[in-house]
């Protein structure tokens, strides 16, 4: 079981970090001994690539792998662009993201990210959010990222999302290495719990992304200022929130504590990629993984119908 860095924050994901701040994030990782960093194009328009490039610039190449992925290719904008918040990110808006999963446009993308993280190859390239355009990804996207594979430039391929039902298709009429599942398999919720499932049959790998749903678990006090899916948390979900983290604390332990530990649990989770906004937030996961509550806590929260 690995624990991997999920740099959407070094693309200024909800908030404007400096490069220093961003290189502390990594620093941070890196001396707690995480070794996979999981970033992508649309994560700050390209921001994260580069910021990771040059983080990692004069460590070992050969001791630590890199996952980016494919699906939206970044085009100049003329003129003002105004920002990128609506998608997320507290950047310019210098480019604007085009759904392509086309062999030209895959082959394109992973060139740009290979420029962008100054790296002569990918250890794991990922179809991104392959259900906008399912059928693309499966028939076009993944053969041009399975002839990456056989070419040596990158190491793995598969597809990441938020959609069980698009990676059981991946899973079933593809030959994926690996999926990354996010927040889908959680604490909160466990929809890919089929899919797992299958992938554990399969022999693919499955990585645990958004184990805190966005932000929603990450406080041992959920509220609804809190994000869930990237957005604001229905009323309900913030209940259930509420829940899990009182029968944590009754149990002597914490909610997001939990939530990091939940996943592992599952013989087809390979990895757990988490992000923080801050060195000290790299640190506190790190210490979360590597001591997890007890065994105990699964069935206290199974007698609690919250599991």
């Amino acid at each position: 079981m690995i624990l991997g860095l999920g740099c959407a924050q070094l693309g200024n994901l909800y908030e404007e970090r400096t490069d220093d701040e961003a290189a502390a994030i990594v620093d941070a990782a890196w001396n707690a001994g995480i070794r996979f960093y999981d970033t992508a194009p649309h994560y700050g328009l390209g921001l994260s690539e580069r910021r990771l490039g040059r983080a990692l610039r004069g460590r070992p190449r050969a001791q630590y792998r890199i996952s980016t992925k494919v699906g939206r290719l970044l085009e100049p904008v003329d003129g003002d662009g105004g920002d990128d918040l609506a998608d997320g990110f507290a950047v310019p808006r210098t480019h604007r993201r085009v759904w392509d999963f086309t062999r030209d446009g895959v082959l394109r993308s992973i060139e740009e990210s290979l420029t962008r993280l100054g790296l002569d190859r990918i250890d794991l390239a990922l179809l991104h959010d392959p259900e906008h355009h399912p059928e693309a990804a499966l028939r076009s996207g993944f053969p041009a990222l399975a002839e990456l594979r056989a070419q040596g430039v990158v190491g793995a391929i598969g597809a990441g999302s938020k959609d069980p039902a698009v990676l059981h298709r991946i899973v079933t009429e593809c030959t994926p290495d690996a999926v990354l599942v996010a927040g889908r398999y959680t604490l909160l919720e466990q929809p890919a719990a089929p899919l797992l499932a299958d992938c554990a049959s399969a022999g693919v790998a499955v990585l645990a992304a958004g184990v805190f749903n966005s932000g929603l678990l990450a406080s041992p006090v959920p509220g609804p200022s809190l994000p869930y899916e990237y957005g604001e948390a229905p009323a309900p979900v913030v209940a259930r929130a509420r829940s899990l983290a009182s029968a944590c604390a009754e149990f002597g332990t914490t909610l997001p504590a939990a939530a990091i530990a939940f996943p592992t649990r599952h013989p087809a989770v390979s990895g757990l990629v988490v992000g923080a906004d801050s060195a000290d937030q790299v640190r506190r996961n790190a210490s979360w993984f590597a001591d997890p509550p007890a065994d105990a806590l699964w069935a206290f929260l199974e007698g609690r119908g919250l599991l």
